[in-house]
């Protein structure tokens, strides 16, 4: 099956480029088919990489992670650190040439907070006046949300709390401007590549589902520096294998390499290893039976010896037993559980006086999920004598069912939206929308919003060390199993390709050499 889909690839590569090579192009791939471009509901890491070139928000990041101006020309903040007023740049413009406005951005946030668009990521503007209360359908009047356009080129957003990192949170996906007309003139079909309009620095020229997308730069772009490739095709490779061959022939200038392929690459010249700041993590829906009792979940969880993970993973990739990563305050190097096999058998007898009912372990299609689910059923069938079945789902069609009905074991990971260890911890309290576990502790909720507001580190810090070791230790919510690694062939003939530890990068700024 490999074999075939390598061989179809090579001859629709081969199509392409008869008819294109009077066009400066750049060629890459992604993992899997986007979910949606729609960025409201885009939830993924696939989407979120493409609508970073399609788009832009009111900040960016810079090289060091510092949100910079980007629709925003400027904004300044209120003393008591609650009101941020943006001054938007008037060169910014739609692909149809039409201005972006404060009014663009009113529109998608209260289309983002309005209960019936049904937004998983509605809960990143929670701090903002009101929006919380909208979501839930408790504050019906949207002009009584925090946030409001007092001139065309001019936003002001209200807060209920200084938070320190807000300008951060602008540079998201789901906070971009979108237009009232196109969405309510095309429905749900506004994302078509004939009815999108775009303000980043490309816009969406065609999309073949399944196969390619292809995205040309917008003209009316009014951000710096202007993109210097003209078109980016974005392949859909779903076999990591098939990438790294159609890189070896030349037919894609970047290519994510398979871990299994990085002994025999480690020391290639094209080769860009880098962490990144994403967690992977076995998930409990502890609503179902037989996680729904916390002695099996802490069973499950000190049964995994994870020391063999980098040999198996073969990416350079780091384990751990913390939920917040390296390099983000907060981090602490002994939190979670540790392996202990003898305990975790005391307690599944203890909980367990028969048999348990099945249980299994869900993941989406990927070799690497794959082989960390084996390995994860072998450790508890060797310490537990526990079988747990495995299941694979497509991307796509394991996101509806997180959405709709997480299984009672699952993996996912979770990759920075934005530096801070606010973006990982505030994942699992109760009002997010991407907390597939089913817990709800209103303890840790408050111990999340005190530190988002606290301006003592240490204090913030001590808040993130009881926060992690009620769902990590008290309550095994999860099981983080280690930080993820990206290795990534790149081309000589292509420049300034700098990759993001928020694992994306900014095309406008690359080039190629002819």
């Amino acid at each position: 099956m490999a074999k075939m889909s390598l061989l179809l690839c090579l001859l629709l590569f081969a199509c392409t480029s008869l008819t294109s090579q009077n066009f400066p192009s750049l060629n890459i791939s992604v993992a899997s088919e986007p979910p949606t471009l729609d960025w409201n509901l885009a939830t993924d890491n696939v989407s979120y990489q493409i609508l970073n070139q399609l788009m832009e928000g009111l900040t960016a990041f810079d090289e060091n992670l510092k949100p910079t101006p980007a629709i925003a020309q400027s904004w300044k903040i209120s003393p008591d650190g609650k009101i941020y007023t943006f001054y938007l740049n008037p060169n910014y413009r739609w692909s149809d040439g039409k201005p972006v406005t404060a009014h663009d951005f009113v529109y998608s946030w209260t289309r983002l907070l309005d209960p019936k668009t049904a937004a998983e990521y509605a809960y990143y503007l929670f701090d903002v006046e009101g929006a919380q209360e909208f979501n839930q359908d408790k504050l019906k009047d949207a002009t009584q949300l925090g946030f409001k356009a007092l001139n065309a080129h001019t936003l002001e957003v209200r807060l209920h709390k200084p938070i320190v990192f807000f300008p951060s949170l602008t540079t998201f996906m789901v906070t971009f401007p979108l237009r009232q007309d196109i969405v309510e003139q095309h429905g749900s079909h506004w994302t078509d590549p004939k009815n999108i309009q775009t303000c980043g620095p490309y816009q969406l020229q065609e999309w073949w589902h399944q196969y390619r997308l292809q995205l040309k730069t917008n003209p009316h772009y009014g951000g710096l520096p202007k993109p210097k490739i003209e078109k980016l095709r974005i392949y859909v490779v779903q076999d990591p294998s098939t990438t790294l061959a159609l890189y070896e022939s030349g037919q894609l200038d970047i290519a994510l390499l398979p871990p299994i392929a990085l002994s025999q690459y480690r020391h290639h010249p094209e080769l860009i290893s880098q962490t990144k700041l994403r967690g992977y993590y076995l998930g409990f829906n502890i609503r179902k039976s037989p996680v729904h009792d916390v002695r099996i979940r802490r069973a499950l969880s000190m049964a995994l010896d994870k020391s063999p993970l980098p040999q198996i993973l073969k990416g350079g990739e780091q384990i751990t037993s913390a939920w917040i990563p390296p390099g983000l305050l907060g981090y602490e190097e002994n939190a979670g559980i540790r392996f202990d096999p003898e305990q975790a058998k005391a307690l599944l007898a203890e909980a367990s006086s028969k048999s348990l009912p099945p249980l299994t372990l869900v993941f989406n299609s990927d070799p690497l999920n794959k082989k960390i689910a084996e390995w994860a059923q072998a450790q508890w069938k060797k310490h537990l004598n526990l079988n747990v079945e495995l299941e694979n789902q497509e991307w796509k069609s394991y996101l509806a069912q997180l959405a709709q009905d997480p299984p009672a074991l699952f993996r996912l990971g979770w990759g920075a939206d934005y530096p801070d260890p606010d973006n990982f911890m505030n994942l699992f309290t109760q009002y997010s929308g991407n907390n597939h576990t089913g817990w709800k502790n209103p303890q840790y909720d408050t111990l999340i919003a005190q530190a988002a507001v606290e301006k003592d580190v240490q204090k913030r810090i001590q808040a993130y060390h009881q926060a992690q070791k009620l769902l990590l230790e008290d309550q095994t919510v999860i099981i983080p199993l280690f930080i993820a690694t990206q290795n990534i062939l790149v081309k000589k003939s292509v420049r300034n390709f700098k990759p993001l530890p928020l694992d994306f990068v900014y095309y406008k700024l690359v080039s190629k050499d002819n």
